[in-house]
């Protein structure tokens, strides 16, 4: 498969399954794109060893779910970071799958949005999960209780630009406002019996920035 194409996609488990995938595989003056999950260093690394290999390098970082991929109005997109040279000539044919959005030269940058984003998701999972746990034995209709979650999430996630020096309107509340607010979630947590690692932690975060 390699041998056939200048361009070669990879899009497997880990880095690991990257290395090991290729390791026999002559790459001189082929075009790789890395579409597998990884950290910032592990895709410097891997740009730095198909350089050595003499193949031009791109990462790429899918921010996108199986249902999405094809579908151009879906929403899903991927971000690429590395050779401008390599997406300039192969962008037609990387935007297929998913849209593209390109983050520059460092082959660590797709990662570190992608990585990012995902983060952020989970985050946002565990909240959710934290939130169904609470009121899961309280005789509260949890379909109901979902829409409700998810209205809310919707309603709130334009205030999250303000965590990357996006626009937002400035927050009335008060250090002791927030303060107690914090204190009635933990103590609402403790008396339903759900864990409060979640919201200790949350708190520690936005406290520290």
């Amino acid at each position: 498969a390699v041998a056939a194409s200048p361009l070669v996609v990879a899009c497997l488990l880990d880095d690991a399954s990257v290395r090991e995938a290729l390791a026999e595989a002559d790459l001189t003056g082929k075009d790789l794109v890395d579409l597998t999950t990884s950290t910032p260093a592990e895709s410097r690394t891997r740009a730095a060893w198909a350089n050595g290999r003499g193949a031009r390098f791109l990462d790429g970082g899918i921010m996108a779910v199986p249902p999405m991929i094809g579908v151009p109005e879906a929403g899903g997109y991927v971000f690429y970071s590395g050779s401008r040279e390599v997406f300039d000539a192969h962008r037609a044919v990387l935007a297929v799958p998913a849209a593209t959005r390109y983050v520059g030269a460092d082959p660590g940058f797709a990662a570190l949005h992608d990585v990012a984003l995902l983060s952020a998701m989970t985050a946002m999972f565990a909240g959710a999960r934290h939130a169904a746990a609470l009121v899961e034995n309280a005789g509260i209709d949890r379909k109901e209780f979902g829409a409700l979650l998810a209205g809310w999430l919707t309603a709130m996630a334009p205030a999250t630009a303000a965590y990357a020096g996006g626009p937002v309107a400035e927050d009335p509340t008060s250090p002791a406002v927030a303060a107690a607010g914090d204190a009635a979630l933990l103590r609402t947590a403790q008396e339903q019996g759900v864990d409060t690692a979640l919201l200790i932690a949350s708190a520690g975060s936005v406290s520290g920035m």
